[in-house]
């Protein structure tokens, strides 16, 4: 039997997130083909093997997300955990799933860590993760590739602060009114922030300054926001195509995770010709990344025109059952215990084929 080691919590600012998706993965994993051993990381970045049931964790207003994994300070915990090393990895699992969102996990880092441990583990590799994390640098890469994506304009910390006037003129001359501002490098919708003056783009821009030193502006399109997951090595394939609905004027962390009123349509009610549109590019995004294993792509379609704009792409999305990602998947025929081995499938098809790569004189 499989030794599937699930990575959750982290460092990021999606801890609990991360948390949710965990538990709902080991309610689906195949306990007769593999053995769950469930690694949890508090907020400091330390280590943990978690004894403790997780069954029925569902909610952000469940207390146990708060005593689950260790804080490191010694304090009584709601259940029993051991300390590890990264270490240790190597001789307690045979395969990692990270499911961590956000930096320290979903950005490269910790793919950096398992290749240097020679541990074959799900999702994208080092590469893809940290520019995919990255909404300027990928923005770049889709605009080079000749993919459509949105007006935007990149800002950071340090140009601001030495010319804040020059820098929201230029916002303003090339974007105009409303705007988006977020941080570069943060999942969820965390940060995000909608301006629809220059006071509004100033207050903005200071708010998603305290997550991240490199910001992106982006236009405000008129649009229903849509969908996909791709699945796969070189080879891939795209599930069906959902819609989100926000409750709010826009989707916000708040809308996200805690406000009942968004809606998640699956399918997305869009013509036939639209949702393989959106499929194709979806496909093509995942590919000029070198994407591997899986990942959601995220889509503006213009109201009025019926353009199509890619927003974003994430390489470890929000994994509950009630998670878009899984849902796609679901619509498409690939029911949740399945796609998670299916991506275990990938995972270790990736890491055979390097090996074998490298043993033929070929790579480092």
């Amino acid at each position: 039997m499989r030794r599937l080691g699930l990575l959750f919590g982290g460092r990021s600012g999606e801890h609990e997130i991360s948390i949710l998706s965990a538990a709902s993965m080991i309610e689906a994993i195949d306990g007769n083909r593999y053995e769950i051993v469930k690694i949890g990381i508090n907020k400091s970045g330390g280590w943990y093997l978690i004894e403790k049931d997780m069954s029925g964790i569902e909610s952000l207003d469940d207390d146990r997300l708060k005593t689950l994994i260790p804080d490191g300070s010694g304090a009584q915990t709601g259940g029993a955990a051991k300390p590890v090393s990264p270490g240790d990895i190597p001789a307690l699992v045979d395969f990692v799933f990270p499911a961590l969102h956000g930096p320290y996990g979903e950005d490269g880092r910790m793919q950096g860590l398992l290749e240097t441990l020679n541990v074959p583990y799900g999702g994208c590799g080092v590469a893809c993760s940290a520019v995919a994390m990255d909404k300027i640098f990928t923005r770049e890469i889709w605009a080079r590739a000749g993919l459509p994506v949105c007006g935007h304009v990149a800002l950071f910390a340090e140009d601001y602060k030495a010319d804040p006037g020059g820098e929201i003129d230029a916002v303003e001359s090339a974007l105009g009114y409303p705007v988006f501002v977020k941080p570069a490098n943060l999942g969820s919708s965390v940060g995000i922030s909608k301006a629809k003056s220059r006071e509004g783009l100033k207050e903005g821009i200071a708010e998603a300054l305290k997550y991240d030193r490199r910001l992106i502006v982006e236009e405000c399109v008129n649009c229903r926001e849509l969908e996909t997951g791709v699945l796969g090595n070189r080879q891939v394939l795209s599930a069906a195509v959902g819609e989100i609905i926000p409750a709010a004027e826009f989707y916000d962390y708040e809308s996200k995770y805690r406000d009942a009123g968004t809606a998640i349509v699956v399918p997305a009610d869009i013509p036939a010709d639209t949702a393989k549109e959106i499929k194709n590019l979806a496909e093509k995004a995942y590919c000029v990344l070198n994407g591997e294993g899986f990942a959601r792509v995220d889509f503006f379609l213009e109201r009025e025109t019926g353009r199509i704009f890619i927003n974003e792409i994430n390489t470890i999305p929000g994994f509950t059952k009630y998670s878009m990602f899984p849902l796609l998947w679901k619509e498409a025929g690939l029911p949740y215990g399945e796609l998670i081995e299916r991506i275990v499938e990938l995972g270790y098809e990736r890491y055979f084929s390097e090996n074998h790569r490298k043993a033929n004189g070929f790579g480092g």
